[in-house]
Parts: C-alpha cells; structure tokens; sequence
C-alpha cells in the first residue's frame, strides 16, 4: 500500500507522540533521565526530518534527508531496545511502539531506494 507524504507525516507525528509519552513514563532516575533524553531525541527527530524531506530542493536533497530520517528511526530503535535490556523498561509496554519504529524504518529505507532508482533514470536521461 502506498503512503501519501500527509499519512506519513501524520504517521510519523504519531509515533514522535508515543515517544514522548513513554518518556516521561520512565522513572525519575539519573540513568532514566540520560537514555530518555535520547529517544526523545531521537524518536521526535523522525518526523521532523521527514517534514523537512517533504521540503527538498531537489532529488538528491530528498535522499539525503530521507537519510536523516533512516538513521533517526535506527536511533531511536535502539534507545528503545536499550531501556528493555537494560531492564529499566518491559517489552511489553514498547512492544508496539518498537514494532512502529520498524515498520517506519523500512518504509523509509523503501523511499529512498525509490528515489535514487528515479533519481538514476532522470540522471541518465539528461
């Protein structure tokens, strides 16, 4: 199924929501406070950066972004699987949230394969 850029955006707004409401679920520790500073870092920069692939100024600025945004996503996977193991958080409470992250992940990775694929045909056209 294809995603217009609205629903990503939308998507990707959401997920920016659920980090930060996870959070500020986390226990007021030292520890707590540095690893969910980084998902909150990382999980709302998804969006952000998603807004402004949507605002390239041109193909290879859209990859780039794109690429952002892969690399936010990854990020904030990771802080996420960090509070699990670190048993700070359950997985069951970022179960879904983690399986988000994913599913955004690939979409993105799939995007920007897309655009260079169009990118390298328009190259070659010229």
């Amino acid at each position: 199924m294809l995603m217009t850029p609205e629903q990503m955006k939308s998507r990707t707004k959401a997920y920016a929501l659920r980090v930060i409401k996870v959070v500020q679920s986390l226990p007021q520790t030292r520890l707590c406070d540095i690893l969910g500073g980084q998902l909150l870092r990382a999980g709302t920069s998804v969006g952000a950066n998603y807004r402004s692939a949507c605002r390239a100024k041109s193909p290879a600025d859209f990859i780039n972004k794109l690429k952002i945004v892969e690399e936010e996503c990854d990020e904030s996977l990771f802080w996420m699987e960090l509070l699990v193991e670190a048993d700070l958080v359950k997985l069951a409470l970022l179960s879904k949230l983690l399986d988000e992250g994913n599913a955004l992940l690939a979409i993105t990775v799939a995007s920007a394969k897309t655009a260079r694929a169009s990118n390298s045909r328009v190259n070659r056209k010229s």
